[in-house]
């Protein structure tokens, strides 16, 4: 039998989902379309169909509206870590975890395109991505470190975490400066092998090139 209390409470939290999701929809929309700088709070809100102050109830400002947005993949990455099988080698098992953030835009390849490019060239939103980055690297190492039965004073899942970001931060840029002639799940794959293969020997300067 259903629980008369608690039902209020999930119909509640379904709502206030829906709303955020709006809202956020809204927002990417209108960034994406007119620019970041040039959208107002206003033009959220009126696209959305609610007020300032239910904006303002969900989100502290705009920017937060991109952050809380890259705040849910980086909890699914987590969570896709924890799920990788046990007997998957550490270093696969973060490919695999980066791989879906990667897939994640393949529904809609264009709009994920034009905001990996807002976010990068737009300082304020830049910064926000690289600070909650930061706490991404932080999350999946400790569960990396869990996965391997590892110490604290153990370098190796911060390092090879750190690799597996520079890897997947070296696709992304490449995605946004190509304007997306290659998927970025092409580009992350790439970049990942590439860790994999030997280094090319290097040229005497008097090599043609």
């Amino acid at each position: 039998m259903t629980d008369p209390v608690a039902l209020p409470n999930t119909l509640a939290e379904r709502k206030r989902q829906l709303v955020r999701d709006e809202l956020t929809t809204a927002a990417l929309t209108l960034f994406i379309s007119q620019g970041y700088e040039e959208t107002t709070v206003d033009q959220i809100v009126a696209a959305a169909g609610v007020s300032r102050r239910t904006f303002f109830r969900y989100f502290r400002s705009k920017d937060d509206v991109v952050v809380e947005f890259l705040g849910d993949l980086g909890a699914r990455l987590r969570e896709e870590l924890a799920d990788r099988p046990a007997h998957e080698p550490p270093a696969l098992a973060l490919r695999r975890t980066l791989a879906l953030f990667a897939g994640a835009y393949g529904p809609a390849p264009r709009q994920a395109l034009e905001l990996g490019t807002l976010v990068i060239t737009t300082p304020a939103l830049l910064a926000r991505y690289l600070e909650r980055q930061s706490q991404w690297r932080a999350d999946l190492t400790v569960e990396l470190a869990r996965r391997m039965g590892a110490g604290t004073d153990d370098l190796r899942p911060g390092l090879l975490t750190a690799v597996a970001f520079a890897a997947f931060e070296t696709a992304v840029n490449a995605w946004v400066a190509r304007r997306g002639e290659r998927t970025l799940a092409e580009l992350v794959e790439e970049a990942f092998d590439l860790l994999d293969a030997p280094p090319a020997p290097a040229r005497r300067p008097d090599e043609a090139a």
